[in-house]
């Protein structure tokens, strides 16, 4: 008698084959906000346009450094800072990548969780009884407390409490010994990706498009020994720059208003 493999695969493969019935093998990034699929064409900006409040956020003094940053008070000790980013020869990328290193060392801890989570290797194969099924279009091969499972538009790999799942563009890695999460997928649309450990999660969203529109943000639900509890970004710009870049940073993992005051703010500036 094969044994049945762990309940972390068996709970994912009867989820993924309730997606993959759908027939819909893309990844969409999408806003509850009104008006979130009609994005236009992003501004060429010289200034920035820094109101004296912005629903839940309260500037602080006058825009500094010649109108290219402007800062907000949120509530509970949150704040938000709009930065007018010219790229001045370096690419989007290169430019993204120096706010993450700064903001990550807001949250050293959740960071290094999260590393560590990523780099950890896949426990050995286990031993047991085994069973192989094949049919067109369809192969199961299951061993102990690991499977194999492929269909069309549906892959899963898992190893004890580990699990690996890919449905079209998007791919699930979970491992539940760690606690920890890996979700990573994209479309025409553009590019998602979550990794979660513990109490802690970044996420990375990048649309398509010579234009910019990317977000980027570390959460931790832990409640004692953090300062921020949620820091991040969400940049704009058309291509060739300049960029318009929220940062935000909350001692509170609830990230709403702050985020939707900080995407008005972009809005106002450089477009949707």
């Amino acid at each position: 008698m094969m044994r049945t493999p762990s309940l972390l695969f068996s709970s994912m493969l009867v989820a993924c084959t309730a997606l993959a019935a759908c027939g819909d093998d893309s990844i969409r990034i999408t806003t509850n906000r009104e008006g979130g699929e009609n994005k236009g064409v992003l501004k060429v900006v010289q200034t920035l346009q820094c109101p004296q409040t912005q629903g839940s956020l309260t500037r602080k003094g006058t825009a500094q450094n010649g109108g290219t940053v402007c800062v907000y008070a949120g509530p509970r000790g949150s704040e938000v800072t709009l930065h007018l980013q010219p790229l001045n020869g370096a690419s989007v990328d290169d430019v993204l990548k120096a706010f993450e290193d700064r903001l990550s060392g807001d949250m050293p801890q959740t960071i290094a969780a999260i590393e560590a989570s990523s780099r950890s290797e896949a426990p050995g194969t286990a031993s047991g009884d085994s069973a192989t099924v094949e049919a067109p279009g369809v192969s199961v091969q299951a061993e102990g407390d690991t499977a194999q499972v492929n269909v069309p538009g549906l892959s899963i790999n898992a190893d004890g409490d580990r699990a690996s799942i890919r449905i079209g563009g998007v791919t699930i890695d979970a491992n539940d010994s760690e606690s920890s999460v890996n979700i990573e997928g994209g479309s025409d649309e553009g590019r998602v990706n979550i990794q979660a450990a513990a109490d802690g999660a970044l996420i990375r969203t990048r649309a398509a498009g010579d234009a910019t529109r990317a977000t980027w943000l570390v959460t931790d639900g832990q409640t004692e020994g953090l300062g921020w509890r949620l820091v991040g970004y969400e940049a704009r710009g058309p291509a060739g720059g300049p960029l318009v870049i929220a940062v935000f940073r909350a001692k509170e993992a609830d990230k709403d208003p702050l985020m939707d005051d900080a995407r008005d703010l972009l809005t106002l500036n450089v477009g949707e």
